[in-house]
This record gives structure tokens, C-alpha cells and sequence, in this order.
């Protein structure tokens, strides 16, 4: 037994102990998690293996959002809030919403993402730095172990370019609140409650400019008082620590190794930095 059907065991067994009925799980994302649509009861269900997640501190934090009335996707009322452990995974269950469109206008999403951030504001619970997802993309980098397909020439680059970004932010000394941390269009529903923000456990204090790079530039034109030069070396650094991840032994993501050697090319090219949806596009493109 994989470990797909196993973590879908798990959701199914976990859902079924709280008399939620489950007659089939259709997966809706496998990367770093397991992304599971449980019918009939129409449930959302998270599945990771215990110690490969923060999911703990995702539904917290959910719960908070919740309380200031941020545009989160809630947690399935018909189970006590908390994570659920089966079989070595850890399940959360959270409310199914069924698109209403296909994607969320800019004008809306740069609403919901303005009053994503005003609620955080809000919301007082100890949360990561940024500037440790740097230090997470810094280490892949830096082991040869942990990405053996990376190039001398590239992994030298990459290292010093993550660590000039480093400083080049952290001098702009910009405010810093809590953050989505990868609010890009993968992480929005369109509900027929408006846009819905989801994967609460990439959440980390920084300047909102770190979360507006991971969004398409339409909404960025819609978000207001936007230091753009913080947010072109937001953009630079979104592409370099995804650049990172794409080379890490074992992952995961879908044509990553493509995405890695993209980013690559668009760190030596320099600007115009792209945002993510567009460099998706670009790759999705060339297959």
C-alpha cells in the first residue's frame, strides 16, 4: 500500500469515527500534503505524515482568523477542532466549498488579501520569521546531499543571491505583521462567501509585500500603498527560495525540475521579476 492510499485511509477511517460518511476521496492536490475531497459529507480534508506538518499551529490559527472575521476557510463544524492522528498521518478537516468561478477577479482577491491582512494585525500568536523560509531554501542550497542535481555554478549563485536579498530587505527595515505567506492563486477559493483564503501553515511575520509577491500583478495594482521596490525584491526572492525547493532530493511538486532550472534562468536574466502564476503558465507551456 502506497502512501497515497494509506493517507487516504487515514482521512476516510478519521472521518468515519465521527459518523461523517465517506464513500469515496477525491484527491484535489498531492504535493508536500494530501489534499482530499470526502463525499458524501462533503468534507476538505488536510493529510500529511505526523512531524511533516504544523498542523497544529494551522488550525489555532484558524481559529483565530475565525474569531476577527478574516476570509479563511473554517474548520468542519461537525468535528472538534484539532488535528486527528491515523496510521503515522495527521488529518485536519475543514469546510468543502464548491467553486462558484473559476478564478477570483484581482479586484477581489486584493480585497480579501487587504482584509486577510488587517485581521492578522489582530491576531497575536507566535508565528515563524520569513526569514526562515531563507534559511530553509539557504540549507537545500547549501548540502549537496539534499540537492545533488544542483550545478556548482547554480548552487554557488543561488546562495549568494539568497543571502543578498537577505540584506537588501532586512535594511528597508519595512514594517512586519503576520503573513499568509503563500497567498498565490493555488490558495484562494472562489466561494459564494467571496474569496476564501486556504494552508494556513505557511503563515510567518514579514513586510505584506513578501505576500503580495506570490500574487498575479493585477492584484498587486489593487493593493494599496505598495512600496514597489520592496515588493520587485520580494518577487526576486519568492523566485530564488522556490528556485531552491525545486532542486531538493524528493520533491515532490509537478514538473519541478523544469520549475527549478526555469527560475534559475529567470535569477541570471534579472528584471522584470514575473510573478508565479505567470511563470506556471510560461512552463506549463513548454510541456
Amino acid at each position: 500500500m502506497n502512501d497515497v492510499t494509506r493517507a487516504i485511509a487515514a482521512a476516510t477511517s478519521v472521518a468515519a469515527s465521527l459518523d461523517l460518511p465517506v464513500n469515496d476521496a477525491i484527491v484535489l492536490q498531492n504535493s508536500n500534503k494530501l489534499a482530499l475531497r470526502l463525499t458524501p459529507c462533503d468534507v476538505f480534508a488536510r493529510v500529511a505524515h505526523v512531524g511533516h506538518e504544523v498542523a497544529e499551529f494551522e488550525v489555532e490559527l484558524a481559529q483565530r482568523l475565525a474569531e476577527v472575521g478574516c476570509p479563511t476557510c473554517p474548520l468542519e463544524p461537525r468535528a472538534d477542532p484539532r488535528v486527528y492522528t491515523n496510521d503515522g498521518f495527521a488529518v485536519t478537516l475543514w469546510t468543502y466549498y464548491e467553486p462558484v468561478t473559476p478564478h477570483v477577479s484581482p479586484v477581489d482577491y486584493a480585497k480579501a488579501l487587504e482584509r486577510l491582512h488587517a485581521g492578522m494585525r489582530e491576531v497575536d500568536v507566535p508565528s515563524p520569521m520569513f526569514t526562515d523560509r531563507i534559511t530553509e531554501a539557504e540549507a537545500v542550497v547549501a548540502d549537496p546531499h539534499r540537492s545533488p542535481g544542483l550545478a556548482d555554478a547554480d548552487r554557488v549563485f543561488l546562495s549568494d543571491r539568497l543571502a543578498s536579498l537577505r540584506r537588501a530587505i532586512d535594511d528597508r527595515g519595512a514594517m512586519e505583521q503576520l503573513l499568509h505567506g503563500e497567498p498565490h492563486p493555488g490558495n484562494v477559493l472562489s466561494t459564494k462567501n467571496g474569496p476564501l483564503f486556504i494552508d494556513l501553515e505557511t503563515c510567518c511575520r514579514g513586510p505584506v509585500e513578501f505576500d503580495l509577491a506570490h500574487a498575479p500583478e493585477a492584484v498587486c495594482a489593487h493593493y494599496p500603498n505598495v512600496d514597489q521596490e520592496l515588493l520587485d525584491e520580494c518577487r526576486q526572492l519568492v523566485i530564488a527560495m522556490v528556485a531552491a525547493w525545486r532542486w531538493e532530493l524528493g520533491d515532490q511538486f509537478p514538473n519541478g525540475r523544469r520549475f527549478g532550472e526555469e527560475f534559475l534562468r529567470l535569477l541570471r536574466n534579472g528584471p522584470p521579476w514575473p510573478t508565479l502564476d505567470t511563470v506556471a503558465g510560461r512552463v506549463d507551456g513548454l510541456r
